[in-house]
């Protein structure tokens, strides 16, 4: 059995090809750091799901990037802040994302197309567009980044989801209008878009104009109506501990009075029918007011 020795070994290559036996063994460039950190902090993110670990990874390389030259570090810097994005919508720290990613790029208006992108689309979903309208609109208004080929589709990105949503029809309709990166047709569309959200916040505005004023009638009619009850409820009251004396003592009290008055004697015949018809009066007040109150008549 031969040895595994002795089995003649694969030619090494270098930069320049198969190595010869006279020519010294060159050990190939170590991988700069922070592209192996870039690749397990990608690992953790993807594969072993550690976010926590995968955000380590990139707060610790990024500060690595001075090693580097522009080019490979704007490359590698976008792609660790993209990692670091995800990782920390997965432990739903999303709303630490843009100052977070500001850390490193200090100003909005250098922020990578790809950088923002995913910043515009994660605040939107979770419904906080407001967030990066001012980050947005600094980054579109440079002039230096209006001649990147990104430039139009972050524009669309911009009015579709954080301008229209928070209903800032004046500044959509001055970046369509005072933009390059748009078509004609473009223009036409998205001006027809904001004047269907104009119209429809004109209606909003309008109904809640309407329902407040129908509120406010409500209320003085409920507040009118209130009033009535409790003057009903006095007036009740009122009437309710009047008649509470005893009826027949009222009745014998206004006899006295009247005899009082007129003075003349109740026991002679031609008086008999003066009382028949001052009892047979109270009779009938006394009936007509309990039959207004719905209260039982006590004789």
């Amino acid at each position: 059995m031969k040895s595994d020795f002795s089995t003649p070994a694969a030619p090494l290559r270098g930069l320049g090809g198969p190595l010869r036996s006279s020519e010294p063994v060159r050990a190939a460039p170590a991988p700069l750091a922070a592209v192996v950190l870039l690749e397990e902090a990608a690992d953790l993110l993807v594969v072993h799901l550690d976010f926590g670990a995968a955000l380590q990874t990139c707060e610790r390389a990024l500060p690595s990037l001075a090693n580097l030259d522009a080019g490979t570090s704007l490359e590698v810097k976008c792609s660790l802040c993209i990692v670091g994005i995800q990782a920390l919508a997965e432990m739903n720290r999303w709303r630490e994302v843009l100052s977070w990613v500001l850390q490193y790029y200090q100003v909005p208006e250098k922020l990578p197309p790809k950088v923002l992108e995913l910043c515009v689309l994660l605040y939107s979903k979770m419904q906080e567009p407001g967030a990066v309208l001012e980050v947005v609109s600094a980054w579109l208004q440079d002039p230096d980044n209006q001649d990147l080929p990104e430039y139009r589709a972050l524009a669309e990105l911009h009015l579709q989801r954080v301008l229209l949503p928070l209903g800032c029809l004046s500044e959509a309709e001055e970046l369509v209008v005072g933009s390059a990166g748009f078509s004609e047709e473009q223009r036409l569309d998205v001006l027809q878009a904001i004047s269907k959200a104009r119209q429809r916040q004109k209606h909003q505005c309008l109904g809640s104009e309407e329902a407040q004023k129908l509120n406010q009638e409500g209320s003085f009619s409920h507040k009118f109506l209130s009033l009535l009850m409790l003057l009903r409820r006095l007036w009740d009251s009122t009437v309710s501990h009047f008649f509470s004396l005893p009826f027949k003592k009222s009745l014998l009290a206004a006899l006295i009075l009247c005899l009082l008055v007129v003075r003349f004697d109740p026991a002679s015949p031609s008086s008999l029918p003066f009382l028949c018809k001052l009892s047979q009066l109270f009779h009938r007040i006394q009936e007509a007011i309990f039959s207004l109150y719905r209260l039982p008549i006590h004789d």
